[in-house]
């Protein structure tokens, strides 16, 4: 049988199987999170953490707007363009950018070395970079789709900010604010995206294309905590990439790996 002959699931149907994709392949599930939750990282691990997560939090209102830049519906564009203004912030107030700066300040960073991107990993850049060109290339529907992580993400940052608090001395409401923030932003986000990846997804092949697009975004996201733990849980960091003593605060002292 052709796929064009094969019927679409229904709606409900569909979104179970996007359901089931974060299931099974969410980063929540990686051991570096399962480590960094559990108070087990030393100072090193999360500031490499800290350090090559900011490549992907730096390029999300950059993905943003590359899709907005090929969309010709000025209200998918007027309901997307929040996204960015929730990772850039306006010219005063702090989005979720300074927000992670602000993050990389507590842990010891100096957060101009952080946004400089000097110390990120050749395979973290990689990933990111191919998420970019995927929204940048992509049919809108795929882009929308590979979004949709986010469905997943409220339970990893209740799960982030009750680990830190309660195992790491740098932790507290100001420097875990961008997890706090994102814990009201995103739902609005998945909302949005949700329906139109239901409601656009009309044939089978659509369907698959969607699946596949947010399969591809969770691999994104693992990809970069698999170069994380052979870096720096391992010890095999690459040439180019972080080593512990650069770019820390001057006279910080050394945060504790969990708190006593």
């Amino acid at each position: 049988m052709k796929l064009a002959d094969q019927h679409p699931l229904s709606r409900a149907e569909f979104h179970e199987r996007l359901k089931r994709i974060g299931a099974e392949r969410y980063h929540d599930r990686h051991p570096f999170h399962k480590r960094l939750h559990g108070g087990e990282c030393t100072p090193d691990e999360v500031r490499a953490w800290v350090i090559n997560r900011w490549q992907y939090q730096s390029r999300i209102p950059m993905k943003d707007a590359a899709f907005l830049s090929r969309v010709e519906d000025p209200q998918l564009r007027r309901i997307w363009r929040s996204r960015i203004e929730d990772h850039d912030g306006g010219v005063d107030e702090g989005g979720g950018i300074r927000r992670w700066l602000a993050l990389a300040q507590a842990v010891g960073l100096d957060p101009d070395y952080v946004a400089s991107g000097a110390g990120v990993m050749p395979a973290t850049r990689f990933a990111v970079d191919a998420y970019v060109r995927f929204v940048r290339d992509m049919p809108l529907l795929d882009a929308v789709a590979a979004s949709l992580t986010e469905m997943f993400a409220p339970k990893i940052h209740a799960e982030r900010i009750e680990g830190l608090l309660k195992h790491y001395d740098f932790a507290d409401e100001a420097s875990l604010a961008y997890f706090r923030k994102r814990l009201s932003e995103a739902p609005k986000d998945v909302e949005f995206g949700l329906n139109y990846v239901l409601d656009h997804a009309d044939t089978l092949e659509k369907q698959d294309a969607a699946a596949a697009a947010l399969t591809f975004k969770t691999d994104v996201l693992w990809a970069q905590l698999d170069a994380l733990w052979h870096g720096y849980v391992e010890g095999h960091t690459p040439n180019g990439a972080w080593r512990p003593g650069q770019g820390l605060m001057a006279r910080r002292p050394e945060p504790a790996a969990a708190a006593t």
